[in-house]
This record gives C-alpha cells, sequence and structure tokens, in this order.
C-alpha cells in the first residue's frame, strides 16, 4: 500500500514540475543571433551537406535564431497555444535564415516561448535582423584570414552606433568565429545582455572563412 502512495505521489510531482515549466511570453529579452554561414558551413554544414552551404549560395551573416531570454538562463520548448507557421511562412525565412529547416527549428525551440503566433514570431525576427546592420567588410574577404572576436565585435559596434558594448557578444567554435550575438528588448531596442549571454570569444586569432 505504501509503496503505491509513492507512486500516486510521484506522479503527482511529475505532474506538478511539467505544469510549472517554461511559460510562453514569460521572459525579459530577446537574443538575436547572427552565424556567419561560411564558418558554421566548415564546422558543420558541409558534412550534413545542408543546402545552405550549396556552392550556389553566397550567405554571410545569417539569422541563426530569436531567443526569448530571461536575465539569468532561457526558456525553451515552451507550452503554447498559439498556432504555428504554416509552411510558406518557414520556407519564406531561407533568405535569411539559409533553410527552411532552420526556421521550422526555431520556432519549436525558441518561437514557442515568445508567447506570439508563428507568423508574428517570424514577422518579429525578421525586424529583428533588419534592425541590425551586418558590417560588409566581411563579404569582401577573398580568403580565409584569422583574427581576434574583438575585430568583428568592432565592425559591428561601428556598423550599428545604437549598440554599446555591453549588448554584443562575439563567440567562438572550433577555432571559428561563430555568432555575433545581440541583445534586444520585447520592443526590439537594444539592451545589456545578461552575464550568461556576455562570453566574447578570448581567441587570439580566431579562422574566419571569406562567403564562397
Amino acid at each position: 500500500m505504501r509503496s503505491l502512495l509513492g507512486m500516486a505521489l510521484a506522479l503527482l510531482v511529475s505532474g506538478q514540475a511539467i505544469a510549472d515549466g517554461d511559460k510562453a511570453g514569460e521572459f525579459d529579452y530577446y537574443v538575436l543571433a547572427l552565424s556567419w554561414s561560411p564558418n558554421w558551413c566548415a564546422i558543420e554544414g558541409d558534412a550534413k551537406g545542408s543546402p545552405q552551404c550549396d556552392d550556389s549560395e553566397d550567405f554571410g551573416w545569417i539569422m541563426h535564431g530569436l531567443w526569448p531570454q530571461y536575465h539569468r538562463g532561457w526558456p525553451d520548448h515552451c507550452t503554447t497555444a498559439e498556432r504555428n507557421p504554416p509552411r510558406h511562412v518557414t520556407n519564406s525565412m531561407a533568405d535569411i535564415m539559409g533553410t527552411s529547416g532552420l526556421a521550422w527549428y526555431q520556432w519549436k525551440k525558441h518561437g514557442t516561448c515568445s508567447g506570439l503566433s508563428g507568423e508574428d514570431y517570424f514577422t518579429t525576427a525578421r525586424k529583428a535582423y533588419e534592425s541590425i546592420t551586418r558590417p560588409a567588410v566581411f563579404r569582401k574577404l577573398d580568403k580565409t584570414v584569422k583574427l581576434p572576436a574583438s575585430v568583428v565585435e568592432d565592425a559591428f559596434l561601428k556598423a550599428n552606433p545604437q549598440l554599446e558594448p555591453d549588448m554584443l557578444t562575439i563567440t567562438c567554435r572550433d577555432s571559428f568565429i561563430q555568432e555575433a550575438r545581440v541583445c534586444l528588448s520585447k520592443d526590439l531596442e537594444p539592451v545589456p545582455c545578461g552575464r550568461d549571454v556576455i562570453k566574447d570569444c578570448t581567441l587570439p586569432n580566431a579562422r574566419f572563412d571569406p562567403v564562397r
């Protein structure tokens, strides 16, 4: 009898934990993650055969995602009553996200936590992407270079005078410059990033591949 009671209590506790999980629309700010496509292709995209990395493409800074964020930590895979985006909407995001598959994945993991419908989330994501000027200098590279993340950060700050250094971070992965991450309010105004977002790459020389 005691064993059955214990099992029942465990199920109740488990159910409560699920009910008290991340809630859609409850977050503090967004992180706009911009990925340098040639580097992502070199790290993993080529091996996966991603259409984003096809020789016919010329992606530079793509939008990895627009992520709801807490001041510490972040929600993901939220339960939401809002509608999923129709296929034509995720397809339409491929011009700035590389593939419709990435758009769908980002909706399921992050967009569901925004409190927006799928269509409104991607409308907001595109506005966020367009609000940040991607420095043109990196598209002019004709060969692989090695540089510190501070060079990339300085280029973004120069191209976006509305940004302060604490509103932007540059990350690395596998010796490559990986992403520029910009922190934005729910109204898409630049805001300081939380401590767990500001994790600048400390490599003295990180690889940066040219657009193909």
